[in-house]
This record gives structure tokens, sequence and C-alpha cells, in this order.
């Protein structure tokens, strides 16, 4: 597998007014923090350790390998697919804009890397919207924590993600304990 030419960041990439609209002011800081500590910075198009086409924080839309981004190409593609994913998850999790910020944000990192649609046909989701949101929590933390090899077709266990499913199950936890 390649090694990903990560580079650091010159700044934080600041929440779109529309990002902030949909998700609230705490759950989009919190949502882009997360997604650009798990995703990384990589200012250009490139092949992922599975061969997807990569592009900034992870974005796998509209990628031509080897074309060099801006930062600000970088964080306005950032907040458009944050956007773009989260707004279907708005509207599968019941209750969505009552949940704490912290559990919000969870929801929306572990998106960004799964898609909307397999979160929203997700066991979390699911879990959630019988009312057990301690268990959609803790589901999170129990998927989605390998990749398909394009080359192969074999699953890959990858050690990022588990890093990043206990983040992202811990902070959803963490707004359920804190609140909002």
């Amino acid at each position: 597998m390649s090694r990903i030419p990560y580079r650091l960041r010159p700044r934080h990439v600041v929440p779109s007014l529309a990002l902030i609209a949909l998700l609230g002011a705490g759950a989009a800081n919190l949502s882009t923090e997360s997604v650009e500590e798990f995703e990384g910075y990589v200012p250009e198009g490139y092949l992922d350790p599975v061969g997807i086409p990569t592009k900034c924080f992870g974005d796998t839309r509209d990628v031509v390998v080897g074309q060099e981004y801006t930062f600000e190409e970088c964080s306005r593609s950032l907040n458009e697919h944050i956007y773009e994913l989260a707004l279907p998850v708005t509207k599968c999790v019941k209750n969505f804009t009552n949940l704490p910020d912290k559990t919000k944000a969870a929801l929306i990192s572990m998106t960004y890397n799964i898609g909307s649609g397999a979160m929203c046909k997700s066991s979390i989701v699911q879990r959630m919207n019988r009312g057990d949101l301690q268990g959609g929590c803790k589901r999170m933390a129990e998927i989605y924590k390998y990749a398909t090899d394009r080359k192969t077709g074999k699953k890959v266990a990858l050690k990022g993600l588990e890093r990043r499913r206990n983040y992202e199950s811990a902070m959803c936890l963490a707004g359920l304990k804190e609140g909002k």
C-alpha cells in the first residue's frame, strides 16, 4: 500500500455559515476539527492506501491525481462535503437538532468517513431512533473499521479507522453525559 503524503495545514478550517446553520456553531466546529484531525491534510490529488483518488481532507469528489489544491480550495471542499453528507443525517436521525453538540459531531465525523447512505442505514441510527442513544454511540466503536483493497478485493484492517471509531464513540457518549 502507498503512503499518504500528509502535510502540516497552515491553520484550522473555519466552518461555513451554511454548516453552522445546519448543525449549530458548536457541532460545526467539532465536526470540522474531528474530520481535519482524522483525515489529515494533503493539498494534492493522490491515491489513498486502497486506491481511491483523494484530495485535501479525505475528499474523494472531483479529484485529479497529481493536481495541487490551495488551503482555501481544501477548506471550501471540506465545508461543502461535510454539509452534503450531514444534511441526510439530520433527517434520518430522529430529533437530531436536540442532540448534544459532541454527539452530533461524532455522527457527522463518522458520516464523513462512511457516507450518509451507510450512516442512515446503520445499526447506529437504528438504535438511536429506537431511543437507545447510548447504544448507538457505543456501536460506533464496533463497526466500519476496515477498508476493501481495490486491487485484491480483501478487507484490510486499518489502525487509524479503529482509533477514529473509538474517538467518535467516546465523543458521542461524552455529549450524552455532558448534555448540550
